[in-house]
């Protein structure tokens, strides 16, 4: 009986490196917790045909959208621990979730597998093209004398556009209303149009508009420049400080997937970011490359407890709690 159970270990044991190295045999979903072209879709759609390339089978997008993100991460959560889903969380789903809800749908650190970090996001203060307001200082002097009528919009109750308005209210001394939508672009038409104020939005998905002159660019509420958008100014460049922040991509897998697996999928992720395509492409559309180092799952098991805490500040201090 001893020697039987010898046995059934080692065969275990053995079989992991195994399944490791045919793996993939099929195609793998990559879980999107967004809609359809917000700033994390965007990302997901720039690496997956690489991916794709790499592991020889085809990285299927599933935008599953809901609770500021954290239905799609959930549902990675509960999938089999096989490799084939996964999920392109964020500082939103991964980090804001567990201070920001009294009961988040999953640990973040205790039910997945980070597999690594791929890109960094800033963010910037749009607005709609008749607010009266052109600097930041401007902006805060008219939402201090009209908070009481004004809307902003995000991704999401507890997504990272939603927390970066909250900074914002808290630093003007405001409490504008808050307006969510599956995603910052389903709601920038009706900002557009006038019936939303303000968004505080990735500058991939805001620059294209900001571009094309149909919403105005007050400010990037990240440490420096966007690419993208060279003349707009930081908040701090106009005298604001602490609303210096930014976003960040990872992928991850569910608890109990092999490290084998984990290790292989964030290799493959970063020799896809590597591909000068696929740089150019993801640095065209104003998100940060980050350095081969840091898209370790060492580096995003170590980097997730810190944001949890870092983001965990803000939320208390503005006392935004959802059940």
């Amino acid at each position: 009986m001893r020697l039987s159970m010898i046995a059934v270990v080692a065969t275990l044991v053995t079989s992991a490196p195994a399944a490791a190295q045919s793996w993939p045999t099929r195609p793998l979903s990559m879980v999107v917790p967004f809609g359809a072209g917000g700033a994390t879709d965007v990302m997901a759609r720039a690496l997956a045909p690489r991916l794709s390339e790499l592991l020889g089978q085809q990285m299927i997008i599933e935008n599953v959208t809901g609770a500021g993100g954290m239905s799609g991460v959930a549902r990675v959560v509960k999938a089999p621990p096989d490799g084939y889903e996964l999920a392109l969380g964020n500082a939103g789903t991964q980090a804001i979730s567990q201070t920001l809800y009294k009961q988040p749908l999953y640990n973040s650190v205790a039910d997945l597998v980070p597999v690594g970090m791929v890109a960094q996001s800033f963010f910037a203060l749009i607005t709609r093209r008749d607010l009266p307001a052109a600097t930041l200082p401007e902006f805060i002097a008219y939402a201090r004398a009209n908070h009481a009528k004004m809307q902003y919009a995000s991704a999401g109750v507890g997504s990272t556009s939603h927390m970066m308005c909250v900074l914002l209210n808290i630093a003007m001394g405001t409490d504008i209303t808050h307006v969510p939508y599956r995603s910052t672009t389903i709601a920038m038409p009706d900002m557009m149009a006038g019936r939303i104020d303000f968004i505080c939005d990735a500058v991939e998905t805001a620059a294209p508009h900001v571009q094309a002159n149909t919403v105005k660019a007050i400010a990037v509420l990240a440490p420096s420049r966007s690419a993208v958008l060279p003349d707009l100014a930081t908040a701090t460049e106009q005298g604001v400080a602490n609303l210096a922040a930014s976003g960040w991509y990872g992928l991850f897998f569910p608890k109990g997937t092999p490290d084998a697996i984990a290790r292989r999928l964030s290799g493959a992720a970063s020799a896809a970011l590597d591909t000068p395509a696929v740089r150019a492409r993801i640095e065209g559309l104003g998100i940060n490359m980050i350095p081969p180092e840091q898209r370790t799952p060492e580096f995003l098991a170590a980097f997730l407890p810190a944001e949890i805490k870092k983001w965990a500040v803000p939320i208390r201090a503005s006392g935004v709690s959802i059940d």
